[in-house]
């Protein structure tokens, strides 16, 4: 088709013009999902070194970080907790007195209206670092799938007991969205909705957040169950089989170098979809910014458009409390 007298840069002449032809719909508050860490036995919020202006909190100062994202617009956190006891099952991550429950508990009783989610792991209560139970081998190791699901269903409950509104399973563990999806219907917790890692690449990108989380591995990785980064068609079935196992939304993890992930997922599915731009997108952003090697707040607004564009409806960012302030600055 041929359009002898179009002229595109009448398109794009002044802002004005820009913002009538946009096509893909303006980055909103309701669009961002903040990350919260929660250390047991902080007596005062700690900076995390490498990721410059997010910190570890208190159970008491979550709460109020929890008021203070709400008030900016923000509806939605998701939690990580730190705790004082690590062992080889976790135990702490389904204590109901355990640190994540006790601040969804004051959080959802302060804020009944803020969208609580509550990551579903073991690797930040595990004293080995990794995401599941250990089974050793002739060969060295290996996490034992099925004794994870087990774990990873008691997560699930405690939290959805303390008032989660989402658990997010991100374990990368066959079969874990049934085994919680079950678990929670079984104890009446069907009003508890789940947003699965359904595509977490094995990534070089999660370096700060392990030490925000203190969850690095003690010994081998986790490439046996993350995903390829060579691989897409893997990520379309990964995300089919959450959908089919009961998954109200599913996700992308990492999103910087994953956008073509994110736009396939969307296409192929058209399913309520979620991205991470995780701790390595924001530290070196931050980096770079501190060197004025780039404007941050344009940049920013123009990565997370680009995940908005690829089909994410959802965008878990460290940023998301300094986007929401940008974007009441510029209303």
């Amino acid at each position: 088709m041929i359009f002898p007298n179009l002229r595109m840069r009448e398109r794009r002449k002044d802002e004005e013009v820009r913002r009538q032809l946009r096509q893909t719909a303006a980055l909103t508050q309701r669009d961002l999902i903040m990350p919260i860490f929660v250390k047991e036995g902080l007596s005062a919020k700690s900076e995390i070194k490498s990721m410059p202006g997010i910190y570890q909190f208190s159970a008491r100062e979550a709460v109020g970080e929890a008021q203070r994202l709400y008030d900016t617009g923000i509806p939605y956190l998701i939690l990580f907790g730190v705790p004082k006891h690590k062992d080889e099952t976790a135990s702490s991550a389904y204590d109901e007195r355990g640190i994540i429950q006790e601040v969804i508990r004051s959080i959802k009783q302060k804020l009944p209206q803020l969208v609580v989610i509550a990551d579903v792991c073991m690797c930040e209560y595990t004293s080995h670092g990794h995401c599941g139970i250990i089974k050793k081998t002739k060969e060295g190791f290996q996490v034992d799938n099925d004794q994870t699901l087990e774990i990873l269903a008691k997560i699930a409950l405690s939290y959805g007991n303390a008032g989660a509104d989402y658990v997010a399973p991100s374990a990368m563990m066959d079969g874990q969205v049934k085994v919680i999806k079950e678990a929670l219907m079984k104890n009446n917790l069907a009003k508890v909705k789940i947003m699965a890692y359904s595509a977490k690449y094995a990534s070089s990108f999660y370096g700060p957040f392990r030490e925000a989380a203190e969850s690095s591995p003690r010994f081998g990785d986790r490439a046996a169950y993350q995903m390829d980064y060579y691989n897409s068609d893997e990520a379309i079935l990964e995300a089919k089989l959450d959908i089919q196992e009961g998954a109200d939304i599913i996700m992308v993890k990492p999103a910087l170098a994953y956008q073509d992930i994110i736009y396939r997922i969307k296409d192929e599915l058209n399913f309520p979809l979620a991205c991470y731009s995780v701790s390595g997108e924001y530290a070196m952003i931050k980096l770079a910014a501190a060197k004025n090697l780039l404007d941050e707040k344009k940049i920013v607004l123009e990565i997370l458009t680009g995940f908005k564009r690829s089909g994410a409806d959802f965008i878990i960012t460290y940023y998301a409390a300094e986007v929401a302030k940008w974007l009441k600055e510029t209303r």
